[in-house]
């Protein structure tokens, strides 16, 4: 039971790491075509 409990935490933590890259890289790509947005703009 305590191996089964172990393995559930260690994906747990695995699932919510992988979603705060996710998160991260999808506000950097945000920055990144904002920062592209106002370079056209001031053209």
């Amino acid at each position: 039971m305590k191996k089964i409990t172990a393995l559930l935490a260690l994906c747990l933590a695995f699932a919510l790491a992988g979603c705060n890259t996710v998160k991260g890289a999808g506000q950097d790509i945000q920055k990144a075509g904002s920062a592209i947005e106002d370079a056209a703009k001031k053209k």
